[in-house]
């Protein structure tokens, strides 16, 4: 089953920007970019930082921790 993703076009306090699960409870209202369905959070990680590569690109702490780095 694979889930839909996004990445938050707006940075973090700290530079990052966020991936994010279609279902999180922090889903950017908006300045986000779609990043289309996988079926990990590392592979949604890996295509935002190949579409965003001058980006710092980490997953949300909240809906893909295991993909949160910092």
């Amino acid at each position: 089953m694979t889930d839909r993703y996004v990445v938050n076009l707006k940075p973090q306090l700290n530079g990052d920007h966020e991936v994010h699960r279609a279902d999180c409870t922090y889903f950017p209202e908006s300045n986000y970019e779609e990043l289309g369905d996988f079926f990990s959070c590392s592979a949604a990680v890996v295509a935002a930082k190949l579409t965003y590569p001058y980006k710092k690109i980490d997953g949300c702490y909240y809906c893909v921790n295991l993909c949160h780095t910092h």
